[in-house]
């Protein structure tokens, strides 16, 4: 399969505003795609090599890039790096480079000019395989090397699209959720085989890998798909309620109640002697853990695992838990050591998927907890989350006030029937949030996606004076703006903000954005940061719960504030939704009229 087909979609896609036209492109590219490449094709269209939990990293920066494109182009690198700081934009500079290439033919025996091999997309995978593969002495110039036969024989608009992934900013934003309908579409003929795929993915989230399956062996195939110990199940996420009574009637008059913790939450696998643990976001993020490898391979007690739990920083001195900014000094790459001894961490259990490859998905909340009380010997720094049955609204609120005394964030309400399955990559009505904020108009903090920025005037001048954030709509997978936020960010943030948004900038107002408002400047929504305002509003000027709790006018935040965190742990489909903004605009009328 030509790379030029790919290269001429990304060309399409960059350049739409609509997401049901992405999706048609999407469509038409899986269907006109041979199966022995869908994966290629899936993970490339990804701007990815390989599902995120893999880690596998292309390893090239923008220096070692430019003399690639410098070496493809024949232009010296100082022509590149002026033309850099011109577009701001590699992707760009290596287009326009090879636009306008000097001559740098190559002679075959014979003296005669070899013309240039036309790019597949099996070579152009292939090679930036062995690009993130190269290790060792000399990695760096074998990377620049590979990359620079890749662009020789590439076209200006190809040469764009190897260069943006190569240096991680595609930039295309499109969501697994998008893939999956345009998969369901593409080989099922119908959206309503989603459900199907969508399951398939929850359990083994590898959009490459079910695209495959889905292509050579249809949907029976994916039915076939099961849980296993080494690859992630996408989490099972949370509602949010403010009132006790309301969250017990929800749940059916009885829950667990659990602390809610604030720390990173780890998908534990444990096979024999290996263990592994994934991120919130899938990340394998067990470099950074290896005290909780250790723990784990002590306290659990089944040859094959998988459990939940949240890791938490506490001070060595006291054994108090410390917020969840301090945990975020355990993800780096060097000084593990130091940082462990500085920062240990107190693993909290709260779930259990698989036990010696038992799925216990669909186990009631109940049953899984009995696994994990038979398989863990708990200790003081790996055990079981607190927690207790509860069947009043006193009794709920009791608990959430031990919670908030130990230094938790509040509780987490969980139903205990017999339909309390474990429901990967949903957020349903079977686990509840109940923060102490709640209970005070807005001053709870919400998780909301940088959509936009407007430049800013006097002393923020040369930078951005406000974000345009937004709640994620998992019903239309679109994201709806809520605020405009300028408040609260420090003179480090301000510096800061236009290099951590740059990847993400866009021409134009990404499809699944949904906005009134015109930005200076749109980004693909990737980032998340923690706001919390004075209320949540009605508003015409923002399209969050356009027509849902009134007519004509959507939610907004009123005097938001960003709080300083930024929630790198997040990706911007795990962001507050819209559903979550209308519970607490809804709670916080019925509080204003007590």
């Amino acid at each position: 399969m030509r790379y030029s087909i790919l290269a001429d979609l990304f060309d399409r896609i960059e350049s739409t505003s609509k997401r049901l036209e992405m999706t048609a492109l999407l469509v038409q590219l899986f269907k006109n795609t041979p199966p022995e490449a869908v994966d290629k094709v899936v993970y490339l269209t990804q701007g990815k090599l390989a599902p995120d939990y893999m880690g596998i990293e292309l390893g090239l920066g923008e220096k070692l890039t430019m003399r690639a494109v410098a070496l493809a182009s024949g232009k010296s690198l100082r022509e590149i790096e002026e033309l850099f700081k011109k577009l701001g934009d590699l992707g760009l500079v290596a287009e326009r480079a090879l636009a306008t290439t000097k001559s740098t033919s190559i002679l075959d025996f014979f003296g005669a000019e070899v013309a240039k091999r036309e790019l597949s997309v099996d070579r152009v995978y292939n090679t930036l395989i062995r690009i993130a593969k190269a290790a060792g002495e000399g990695a760096q110039d074998t990377k620049v090397s590979l990359l620079t036969s890749l662009l020789k024989d590439a076209t200006p608009k190809e040469a764009k699209y190897i260069v943006r992934m190569i240096t991680g900013r595609l930039r295309l934003g499109i969501a697994d959720m998008t893939i999956l309908d345009a998969l369901a579409v593409a080989y099922g003929g119908l959206k309503s085989y989603r459900d199907v795929i969508e399951r398939a993915y929850n359990v083994h989230p590898d959009l490459g890998y079910i695209a495959k399956i889905l292509a050579t062996e249809g949907l029976e195939g994916l039915k076939k798909i099961r849980i296993c110990v080494g690859i992630p199940v996408l989490p099972m996420l949370a509602e949010r309620l403010s009132d006790p009574l309301e969250i017990l009637n929800k749940l059916g008059g009885e829950c667990l109640a659990e602390y809610k913790y604030d720390g990173e939450r780890m998908q534990i696998h444990k096979d024999g002697d290996g263990v592994i643990i994934f991120s919130r976001r899938l990340e394998n993020i067990t470099s950074h853990y290896p005290d909780v490898c250790e723990l784990t391979l002590k306290c659990v007690k089944a040859k094959k695992a998988i459990i939940e739990g949240e890791g938490v920083a506490v001070d060595p001195d006291t054994g108090e838990m410390l917020p969840f900014q301090e945990l975020m000094h355990r993800r780096r790459k060097y000084g593990i050591e130091e940082a462990m001894e500085k920062y240990p961490v107190v693993v909290f259990l709260f779930d259990c998927l698989l036990v010696n490859d038992e799925d216990l998905t669909q186990k009631s909340l109940i049953e899984r907890r009995e696994y994990l009380k038979k398989i863990v010997e708990e200790t003081e720094r790996f055990r079981l989350s607190e927690g207790k049955i509860v069947r009043d609204p006193k009794s709920l609120e009791l608990f959430f006030e031990q919670a908030i005394s130990e230094g938790c964030e509040g509780i987490m309400c969980k139903a205990i029937g017999f339909n309390a399955i474990y429901q990967m990559g949903a957020r349903g009505w079977l686990w509840i949030k109940y923060k102490r904020d709640y209970k005070y108009e807005m001053t709870d903090t919400v998780d909301l996606v940088v959509v936009g920025a407007f430049y800013g005037k006097g002393k923020r001048a040369g930078t951005y004076g406000a974000l345009l954030m937004a709640a994620y709509n998992p019903e239309t997978d679109t994201f709806q703006t809520v605020c405009k936020v300028g408040s609260g960010f420090t003179d480090e943030d301000l510096a800061k903000l236009p290099e951590l948004l740059k990847p993400y900038q866009i021409p134009h107002k990404h499809p699944r954005v949904e906005s009134k408002m015109e930005a200076d400047v749109w980004f693909v929504p990737s980032v998340v940061l923690e706001i919390v305002g004075a209320e949540i509003t009605l508003s015409p000027l923002h399209t969050c719960a356009l027509g849902q709790v009134k007519e004509d006018v959507g939610l907004a935040i009123r005097f938001p504030r960003f709080t300083g965190r930024y929630r790198f742990d997040k990706s911007a489909e795990q962001a507050t939704t819209v559903r979550e903004l209308i519970e607490m605009y809804n709670s916080q009328r019925k509080r204003s009229s007590l």
